[in-house]
Order: C-alpha cells, then sequence, then structure tokens
C-alpha cells in the first residue's frame, strides 16, 4: 500500500500519489458524471446558471463543477469509501473519518475557466483547522496546459486569511491580492487516477483549459470524525455529511 509522507506533507501542505485508481475506474467515474451533467444542465433554472456553467467557455455551454457527487451518485459514493483511498486520509486524519462535502470538476477544453487562489478552510470553517483534508482525484491527465493546481508551499503552516469576491460572483471567495502577491505558486501536475492531497490552510488554485483535453477531477472533502463546518462562508448541506469509517 502506498504511504503518504506525512513529514513532506506537514512541510509543504500537499502531496501527490499517482496510480491510486485505474483508468477503467476513471474512464466509468467520468461516464457517471458526464450522464449527470447533462440531466442536471438540462434542469439548471436559470437563476442559477452563473454558479454551475463555465464562464471561459463561449462556444457551448458547459457545466464548471457539480456539487455532492458522494451524496448523489452510487459511483463517487463507492470511491470515496475505497479501502485504497480511505487509507491515505486516515494516515493524515487519523482513525475515523467522514467526507462533509465534495464536488465535481469538469474544465472543458479550449476555454475551461480558472479557479482563483483560495483556501478550503475559509470556505469551510471547520472546528478544527487540522481536522479537513482535500483527495482530489485526477480523472484525467492535470498538465500544465489543461490547468493543473498550484500550490502555495507552506501556506498550511499560517493563518486562514480573509478572502473577498467578485461582486457579480459572490461565490467565487479568493485570496486578495495583497496576500498573493507575497507567495510564489508551484504547479502540480497529477496523472490520471492519481490522488493529489491538501492541507485545507494550504493556498491553491488552478490555471485556464488551453489545450484540446479534458481536465475532470473530484474533490473529496474529508474530516476526522466529530469535526464540523461551524463557521462556513458559503451555506452547506450539513445533513449531506457521510461517515466512511
Amino acid at each position: 500500500m502506498d504511504a503518504i509522507d506525512l513529514a513532506f506533507y506537514r512541510h509543504q501542505g500537499h502531496l501527490t500519489i499517482n496510480g491510486v485508481f485505474g483508468a477503467a475506474e476513471t474512464d466509468a467515474l467520468i461516464a457517471d458524471i458526464e450522464a449527470w451533467g447533462e440531466s442536471f444542465l438540462a434542469e439548471l433554472p436559470a437563476a442559477q446558471r452563473v454558479w454551475y456553467v463555465d464562464g471561459g467557455v463561449k462556444a457551448r455551454t458547459v457545466l464548471r463543477k457539480l456539487d455532492n457527487p458522494h451524496a448523489h451518485r452510487p459511483a463517487l459514493q463507492a470511491i470515496a469509501c475505497d479501502p485504497r483511498l480511505v487509507a491515505l486520509v486516515e494516515q493524515v486524519l487519523g482513525t475515523g473519518v467522514s467526507v462533509y462535502f465534495s464536488q465535481v470538476f469538469f474544465k472543458a477544453p479550449e476555454g475551461g475557466g480558472p479557479k482563483p487562489a483560495h483556501q478550503d478552510n475559509f470556505y469551510f470553517g471547520p472546528t478544527d483547522i487540522e481536522g479537513v483534508v482535500t483527495a482530489w482525484i485526477a480523472l484525467d491527465d492535470a498538465t500544465l496546459e489543461n490547468g493543473c493546481l498550484y500550490f502555495g508551499e507552506g501556506t498550511n503552516q499560517g493563518p486562514v486569511y480573509g478572502h473577498i469576491a467578485p461582486p457579480d460572483e459572490p461565490f467565487n471567495l479568493q485570496l486578495p491580492l495583497t496576500i498573493l502577491e507575497k507567495q510564489p505558486m508551484a504547479p502540480a501536475p497529477v496523472r490520471k487516477g492519481g490522488v493529489s492531497f491538501h492541507h485545507g490552510n494550504t493556498f491553491h488554485q488552478s490555471g485556464p483549459n488551453h489545450s484540446s483535453r479534458w481536465r475532470r477531477a473530484c474533490a473529496l472533502h474529508y474530516v476526522r470524525n466529530g469535526v464540523e463546518f461551524a463557521t462556513p462562508a458559503l451555506p452547506y448541506d450539513h445533513s449531506l455529511k457521510m461517515r466512511v469509517t
């Protein structure tokens, strides 16, 4: 079984392990989320389109994300509970974990938009900032060209900063430039089937997709059992918290 290098993770605030899932498994997940995305988009009210539609893609209407696949899709719930992944998560958080929130990211070819730098713990407001880890599963190769993640190395050791949002995108909370201009961001490509783990305080962002290939991913936000999103910056459905072990 792969092992988390805890010293590296705690120093850098993130760590990638490739080869956790096979190509057949990730392809099956892609087929599932594509079917879900088509039905979701067909029924999406106009008032909610700004939250879910990717504004960077002008030629067609595509989703940028979907929320809580662990609660809505049995295939993603099975991945969230997969012993290979859970064993890695528990190396970070300790025994006894739950998925509190999850997301699917699509990042379409030739225009899929960037995600500005942010800290998950600002969004979540957890009762224990050390009790949250995100497992970001690459369903396609995530590269420099198609919008891989970038991390602020070591920012997990600093505080949770206040975030701001554009007036027309209240959901798009991000770190102020006055903070970011002092912090280099390093790219972290992930191969298809690999998992990038990051601490809830770690600065991270993703670039736009300038390639002709998709950059789909699933982010599972795990917490140590007993940790709650006590002061979240956005509304979360606490009833969807799913105990795994």
